[in-house]
């Protein structure tokens, strides 16, 4: 049986979003299984702090994934370095909660630009390189089980990460119809344990404050640990998966409800959540 080791052991992976929460995760199990790592994210301070507790070979980049020349001077980088790339995991994501009529203009822009855009970013930086390589090599987009199930009070998030689905559907199938050895994963992340929620919104509002009070808790109490994520997820993605559910039992009844609803042209409802 194929591991995850011998998948990618001493093969590159990049990863954004890697100074911390799933991404630092991602960056630690990678490490173990004896990968070179290029690791991105805005924070350069997280970075310079966990690049000396990983093994082998790191090249930190810092990197604003909204930003198309940051993410080509990222990919150009990798590739200097270690002359090949053979795992690009675009995990960098923020969270903004509100109504969606309340939240400024520059939320928005930060939501579309980092969760969208940066991953419009990682596949036009990356794919070109990637198939001009000619060898086996994986993409792997964060999308989230809040790109299956819309929310209330995550509005940025939920567009965003719904077009993260389809992007990334798209790229899998314009790769197949190029008969390219480049596969595609798709990753939902339910609870991972993460400073996500760390901050409140800045509100007085009774229900936005308990609806963050109320994620932060399921984070802590159901979320489970960066690395046992990791691991799933480069599992998965070893294995040839395009579906990478790690939470199914926080997708698999809402999906079936959702797609009755959908079937029913039903309106969504508070009460079918």
């Amino acid at each position: 049986m194929t591991t995850a080791h011998d998948v990618f052991s001493g093969r590159t992976a990049v990863i954004t979003g890697a100074g911390s929460g799933i991404g630092e995760g991602l960056a630690r199990h990678a490490a173990t299984l004896g990968m070179n790592l290029v690791l991105a994210d805005v924070d350069t301070a997280r970075l310079d702090a966990l690049a000396p507790e990983l093994p082998g070979e790191v090249l930190c980049v810092p990197t604003d994934v909204a930003d198309p020349a940051a993410v080509d001077r990222l990919a150009e980088a990798a590739f200097e370095r270690f002359g090949s790339v053979e795992l690009v995991v675009n995990n960098a994501g923020i969270m903004t909660i509100g109504y969606a009529w309340e939240i400024p203009a520059d939320r928005w822009d930060a939501a579309i630009d980092v969760n969208l855009r940066g991953v419009v970013n990682g596949v036009r930086s990356f794919v070109p390189r990637l198939l001009e390589q000619g060898t086996r090599a994986h993409v792997v987009n964060l999308s989230s089980v809040g790109g299956f199930l819309p929310s209330p009070m995550m509005a940025p998030y939920t567009a965003t990460k719904f077009a993260v689905l389809g992007l990334t559907e798209s790229l899998a199938l314009e790769l197949q119809m190029r008969e390219s050895p480049v596969r595609v994963s798709v990753v939902t992340p339910g609870p991972v344990r993460s400073e996500i929620f760390a901050q409140a919104p800045a509100t007085d509002d009774p229900a936005l404050l308990g609806f963050h009070d109320y994620l932060a808790r399921q984070n802590a109490e159901e979320g489970i640990p960066g690395e046992e994520y990791a691991r799933i997820v480069l599992d998965a993605v070893a294995a040839g998966e395009y579906w990478v559910i790690t939470h199914p039992a926080f997708t698999d009844a809402g999906l079936a409800a959702r797609a009755e609803m959908i079937r029913t042209r039903t309106a969504p409802s508070i009460a079918l959540g």
